[in-house]
């Protein structure tokens, strides 16, 4: 398997290169050259089957040209040592939890991934390599704690100051050892286009070796498809027309999603649901995709205003905007309808959702008043616990906070303010 740049100006490589270049030279996303479909016994049979040997099936041809099935076996079992249960809430309603995790949010399989990927591939290289990764809340967590103590890596994490949850904070700001987080003065957009601006800077790359952890690169991206598929498993038996409704800020997880469908895994269509940062829902409606300046809302790690995978998503439907619309649905919601669903929800199903999932479940339902005929899955991204406040408002009543967490708002937050490419250019060569 070969990886190419979609901006069409760099070299094919690996999926060595490409996890280690993180963006291509002309800071285009990789991408696989080709995808081919799992045999359809593999869906027939997914029942039968337990989530390792599902992943391991899955991946092994993105990353067999580098990683031996000895090792690639070891980092799935690594990576999937907690379980993704799908909760019905109502007829035809379900959540896939995908917050079990150790930082309890769905990038932990990335991140680890990523990180297990990275340390084989880096094996007997003489090289230290620098993870600078932006994040809008669970990224950034999930990223310290899978590169944690890592061996030749350092990790640099941008995050913007006042737009993550306190938990989220802690998380990335408490590690210590090999994980930085640098605190900036603006929004998650500025986060990441200071990495992108990074990744083309000769004075920095000449000097320091940088690769990206956000969904950007494909080993944080791609292992995201695993849980489509530990989805489809569990309903595959007594659901016909199934539909997944995404939670979606940079468009990673959907954007894995559509690859397990092009893998062969038969699902009717996605619902791709956004707070008011609306590009791609105004886009899909009008053709114009028009990113404005990202807007704060409750559900923090959606607001990204020019998702950076929206760009493969248009490639695995060859930017024909008319074939996309047949398989993607994308509708906005506002703070107000966000809380109001995790009220409602929890008044008639006692389920408690955060304000990721909450407009997962509000795109799922907006889409079955008109296709009332579907099985629908949303995606419950992250625990309650971590956006406390906003969900103890809406259902008027006090979470419960694990042990682990509590340790971890006990830690001393430390991180370092900036407010411009300047300032991490000069941090970035002086550290």
């Amino acid at each position: 398997m070969k990886f190419f740049s979609l901006n069409n100006n760099s070299p094919v490589v690996s999926f060595k290169e490409a996890v280690i270049n993180g963006l291509a030279p002309d800071k285009g996303l990789y991408f696989p050259n080709h995808i081919k479909p799992l045999p359809k016994s593999f869906f027939q049979n997914i029942a039968t089957m337990g989530n390792h040997e599902i992943a391991m099936t899955a991946v092994k041809q993105f990353v067999s040209r580098d990683l031996s099935a000895k090792v690639i076996n070891r980092i799935i079992f690594d990576v999937i040592d907690f379980s993704f249960p799908l909760v019905e809430i109502e007829k035809n309603v379900a959540s896939l939890e995908l917050f079990h995790g150790p930082t309890m949010a769905f990038k932990d399989v990335g991140a680890r991934f990523m990180a297990l990927c990275l340390g084989n591939l880096m094996e007997g290289e003489n090289t230290k390599i620098t993870v600078l990764v932006a994040t809008s809340g669970d990224t950034g967590g999930a990223v310290a704690q899978g590169f944690l103590g890592v061996n030749g890596v350092d990790v640099v994490i941008l995050y913007p100051s006042g737009g993550v949850s306190p938990i989220q904070e802690k998380q990335l700001t408490t590690l210590g050892q090999n994980i930085t987080a640098l605190e900036v003065h603006g929004t998650f957009d500025d986060c990441q286009s200071m990495v992108k601006t990074a990744f083309s800077d000769n004075d920095i790359t000449r000097k320091i070796k940088l690769t990206s952890a956000n969904s950007i690169n494909v080993s944080r991206w791609l292992p995201q498809l695993f849980y489509f598929l530990f989805a489809y498993k569990q309903v595959q038996s007594k659901a016909k027309k199934i539909v997944f409704s995404v939670p979606s800020g940079n468009f990673g997880n959907i954007c894995a999603g559509m690859v397990a469908q092009k893998l062969g895994m038969p699902i009717k269509q996605f619902v791709a649901s956004t707070n008011i940062n609306d590009t791609v829902p105004n886009f899909m409606k009008t053709g114009k995709y028009c990113p404005k300046p990202a807007k704060a809302t409750i559900s923090n790690a959606m607001d990204v205003s020019n998702p950076s995978n929206f760009k493969r998503i248009r490639h695995l439907y060859d930017n024909n905007l008319e074939d996309l619309r047949k398989n993607l649905y994308s509708y906005s919601f506002t703070d107000d309808e966000t809380s109001q669903a995790i009220h409602d929800v929890y008044l008639n199903s006692s389920y408690i959702l955060d304000p990721h999932g909450a407009i997962g479940y509000l795109g799922l339902k907006k889409y079955q008043k008109t296709n009332p005929d579907t099985y629908g899955i949303f995606l419950e991204t992250a625990h309650p616990v971590k956006f406390k406040d906003t969900v103890e408002k809406a259902i008027n009543k006090d979470l419960v906070i694990p042990d682990k967490v509590k340790l971890i708002l006990l830690k001393e937050k430390k991180s370092f303010k900036i407010s411009n490419y300047e300032e991490l250019k000069a941090f970035l060569l002086e550290n």
